[in-house]
C-alpha cells in the first residue's frame, strides 16, 4: 500500500443512505474532491484532513468494529459479523490510489465494503467485492458534464446508481437516463432528494444551480415517482433526521 492517505474523519454511525440504510457502518471520509456540486454538504472535506498510514486506518476501523465481533461458545475463536459495514466516502475516495488496496484488504478480512463515488472517475479498478454506489450527476449539480458514461458498462447487480434530485429538470433528466440505459435491470437505482444547505454550508467554491430550473420538494418528487411508476428506490438522508443536518461525525 502507499505510505499514507489523507483522511478527513473516521467514525461509527448508522448508514443513512442506499439499500443498506439503517445498518451500523464505519465511515472513512477521505479528503479532496474534483467536483463542486451545488448541493454538496461535505465541503469541509475538500481540504481538511490529516495523513494516516494504512495500518493506522485499519487500526481505527478494527477498534470501532471490535464490539461487533462474535465468539464461538467455549472457544477463543472470534468470528467477524457482517456488521458493521465499512464505507469509503469523501470528498471523492477514488482520487487517492491508496483506497484501492485498502478496500481490498477490508474485503479480505470479511467486511462488507461500500464506496460512494461521484461517477466522474473509473470504477472498473475497484475490487469486485466492493459495493459501488455511483452517482450520475443531474443538471442542478452543475457537474452533469463530468459523468463518465463508460462506467455504466462496469456496473453489476451488487452496485447501486444514485441520482440526487433537486429540480424538475433533474427529475426529467434522471427518468430519461433510467429508460435510455435500462438501469433498473442492472442494479438498484436510488432517487435521493436534495436537502437544502444551511447558510454556513454554502461553500463559495460550489457550482450554482443553472438559471431557470424549477425546485422540486420531496413530496413532489415522491408523487412524480409514483405517478410515473418508476422502478426505483426513493431515499432521504436518514442521518439528517436523527441528528442536526449539519452535524459531522454521524
Amino acid at each position: 500500500m502507499p505510505a499514507t492517505l489523507v483522511i478527513n474523519e473516521i467514525y461509527l454511525s448508522i448508514q443513512g443512505e442506499s439499500t443498506f440504510a439503517g445498518l451500523p457502518c464505519i465511515f472513512v471520509r477521505l479528503t479532496a474532491c474534483n467536483l463542486r456540486c451545488s448541493y454538496c454538504d461535505t465541503a469541509y472535506a475538500f481540504t481538511e484532513g490529516k495523513k494516516a498510514s494504512p495500518d493506522e486506518i485499519r487500526a481505527r476501523i478494527d477498534e470501532l468494529a471490535k464490539p461487533f465481533e462474535l465468539r464461538t461458545p467455549n472457544s477463543e475463536l472470534r468470528i467477524r459479523n457482517r456488521l458493521p459495514l465499512v464505507e469509503l466516502t469523501g470528498g471523492e475516495p477514488l482520487l487517492q490510489p491508496g483506497t484501492l488496496p485498502l478496500m481490498k484488504s477490508l474485503c479480505d478480512d470479511g467486511f462488507t465494503v461500500l464506496v460512494e463515488t461521484s461517477g466522474a472517475l473509473d470504477i472498473a479498478q475497484v475490487d469486485p467485492r466492493v459495493r459501488r454506489i455511483m452517482d450520475l450527476k443531474c443538471p442542478s449539480s452543475g457537474e452533469v458534464e463530468r459523468n463518465r458514461w463508460e462506467n455504466l458498462s462496469s456496473l453489476t447487480c451488487s452496485d447501486e446508481v444514485k441520482f440526487v434530485i433537486g429540480t424538475q429538470e433533474d427529475y426529467d433528466w434522471a427518468r430519461a437516463q433510467l429508460a435510455k440505459h435500462s438501469l433498473a435491470s442492472i442494479c438498484p437505482v436510488l432517487f435521493s432528494w436534495v436537502a437544502p444547505l444551511q447558510t454556513h454550508q454554502q461553500d463559495k467554491s460550489l457550482k450554482r444551480v443553472p438559471a431557470g430550473q424549477t425546485p422540486l420538494s420531496r413530496v413532489e418528487l415522491v408523487e412524480r415517482i409514483i405517478a410515473d411508476r418508476l422502478p426505483i428506490r426513493f431515499q432521504l438522508q436518514m442521518h439528517k433526521f436523527i441528528w442536526p443536518p449539519d452535524q459531522r461525525g454521524v
